[in-house]
């Protein structure tokens, strides 16, 4: 990655929109390059760059450590272009009300993409590294629970409650952000 001027890294932070502009043009070129090395289509390369800047614009003020910068983009792109490849997650697709299901099958790929990320943006810390080292970098239970320091039951429950969760923002409950389509 290109090394980046610390003061166009706290403007941007700050919110200074021609910093962060500037800030994600000159970030481009290296999501662009992470997503060719991660996606294995061609058509979805575009798509892991759009995102991948709409998640960087918006938790780009959460960054503590700007030398993380690199590697968090490389695992927020190593995700994004896991999605279409996971089906939008074990056990999201198998939605038990019929209306519902043909309600997704009607909006675009893209926009339920978009709402997975969010899903998994919204979810606490703790719900949202099991389901990401599990469905994500498909881990198994015992690794996951070496990861993350707990119990195989642990690791169970949380994923459980995780992809309840995931479920119930894509449904529209609690508060859930749909778009309409």
């Amino acid at each position: 990655m290109n090394a980046l001027e610390p003061a166009l890294l706290s403007a941007a932070q700050a919110g200074e929109p021609a910093a962060l502009d500037r800030l994600l043009r000159q970030l481009q070129p290296d999501i662009r390059r992470y997503a060719r090395r991660q996606c294995h289509r061609s058509t979805a390369i575009e798509d892991v760059v759009q995102e991948a800047s709409i998640v960087l614009f918006r938790r780009l003020g959460s960054l503590r450590d700007p030398l993380a910068l690199t590697a968090w983009l490389f695992r927020v792109v190593t995700r994004l272009c896991m999605l279409p490849v996971l089906g939008l997650m074990r056990g999201v697709e198998e939605l038990s009300d019929r209306h519902e299901a043909e309600h997704f099958a009607r909006v675009p790929v893209d926009e339920l993409r978009l709402d997975l990320v969010r899903a998994l943006e919204s979810l606490p810390r703790l719900y949202r590294e099991v389901i990401l080292l599990r469905d994500m970098e498909q881990l198994t239970i015992g690794e996951t629970a070496r990861q993350l320091g707990v119990t195989r039951e642990a690791v169970k429950s949380r994923l459980h409650r995780a992809r309840a969760l995931v479920r119930e923002y894509l449904r529209g409950g609690d508060g859930g952000e749909r778009s309409a389509a």
